[in-house]
């Protein structure tokens, strides 16, 4: 999440108003913008929440909401109640390990089939010793999950307390994807985010559907790397720093990520099959000083679709592409955030061109932390953040054109 700068960077120290974002120079050239201005409005305040971390809808029921919070409890909100309630849905704060600012329970995902797929996946770091973990869990028919049916499905021993990932979710193709940070620290100083012999620093596409021998998942025949010596056959995408927040445009099936930069720039990415997104010769569309040969042969890396400075915004937060049907000005809008600004831009890229149609534009800017951002079954966007800095308390937001 969470660049190891948001411990010392205050919010009461911000720039008063940052500049918008600007399409760095080498970006294909833009036509002129149709975003729309858009506002966020709180909704459920009568949800208590600490430092939820991301929120999920179930596929196969509208009305109910989880909301992870970093600690490793899950809150189940109903929305069909007015007021709405809110149970604690799973309680996990054993096995999660959030002694530090960037661990904890980061991620939850259920199965795309949850009507008959009873699995919720949980992304999560695990100390002694420290790690990351991605497991799975079983709800019964009392429609809670059952900790007695945890599986662990992989481990990824942790370097440092920081950059830990992460999101999983799942594709349109029935694949589970999965964000590993590139091992913590700063500067990635074990390499690993150009070293394809380890999961740190890349995207990872796995099929938990159809088991091998021995294994808890298996390998896609058609990921990248299957078969290449050296190589962990998982990685589907490769040089990233610490993708913080993934998503699936449910129209084309594009995956975009948000890859939180060191410290100068932060990236917007579409994170494509076998792709290396240049970390860490590269950060965003740059050399890294004091990378040897870092402006060398810069075309075997995928540029970002977008970036911003750090005098913008320090942790970027990626967010969704608006398809819902309520909104039709939002229609295509790619919409992400700031974590320790929370600001909210929007831009529009024509994914088959690989060029920008409306230039990142800086929407609105508010004082909380943008942990998330959420979609729910109808399209309808949505922010998880914490007011008043990272420790406040939790709210939810629903973001809406100004006008329609």
């Amino acid at each position: 999440m969470l660049s190891s700068l948001l411990i010392a960077v205050s919010l009461a120290v911000m720039p008063q108003d940052p500049a918008p974002a600007v399409v760095p120079a080498q970006a294909p050239a833009a036509t002129e913008s149709d975003i729309p201005k858009v506002t966020a409005s709180r909704i459920w305040k009568e949800a208590k929440l600490r430092r939820p971390i991301q929120l999920v809808q179930r596929p196969d029921n509208n009305d109910l909401v989880y909301i992870a919070e970093q600690s490793g409890r899950i809150v189940e909100l109903d929305r069909s109640k007015d007021p709405v309630t809110t149970t604690t849905w799973l309680d996990y704060r054993d096995p999660v390990n959030d002694q530090f600012n960037e661990q904890g329970l980061l991620s939850m995902a259920f199965h795309p089939k949850f009507a008959t797929d009873r699995r919720v996946f949980l992304y999560y770091s695990a100390d002694a010793p420290m790690r990351e973990v991605l497991a799975s869990m079983k709800v019964g028919e009392d429609g809670k999950p059952d900790p007695t049916t945890a599986t662990i499905i992989l481990e990824q021993p942790s370097f440092e307390w920081n950059h830990n990932g992460g999101t999983v979710l799942f594709g349109p193709d029935g694949m589970l994807y999965l964000s590993f940070g590139d091992g913590g620290s700063g500067n990635d100083p074990w390499g690993h985010g150009q070293e394809m012999a380890t999961w740190l620093g890349k995207v990872i596409r796995i099929d938990v559907d159809r088991v091998e021998a021995g294994q808890t998942y298996s390998v896609p025949a058609d990921n990248p790397f299957v078969g290449q010596a050296g190589i962990k056959p998982e990685i589907w995408a490769s040089g990233l720093r610490n993708v913080w927040r993934m998503s699936f445009d449910r129209s084309t099936g594009d995956l975009w990520g948000g890859d939180v930069g060191q410290n100068k720039w932060e990236e917007i990415d579409l994170i494509r099959k076998g792709k290396n997104y240049g970390w860490r010769p590269r950060e965003g569309r740059h050399p890294t000083r004091g990378v040897k040969d870092a402006s060398d042969d810069a075309s075997r890396f995928e540029e970002p679709v977008a970036e911003y400075d750090h005098s913008e915004g320090i942790s970027v937060t990626g967010g969704f592409v608006y398809r819902g049907a309520k909104h039709p000005s939002m229609q295509g809008i790619y919409l992400y955030g700031d974590y320790q600004f929370g600001t909210v831009w929007g831009l529009r890229y024509d994914t088959k061109a690989n060029m920008l149609t409306a230039a990142p534009e800086r929407l609105f800017r508010k004082r909380f932390c943008i942990a998330s951002f959420a979609e729910l079954n109808d399209g309808t966007l949505l922010m998880c953040c914490t007011e008043g800095g990272a420790d406040g308390p939790g709210s939810i937001y629903e973001l809406a054109p100004t006008a329609d």
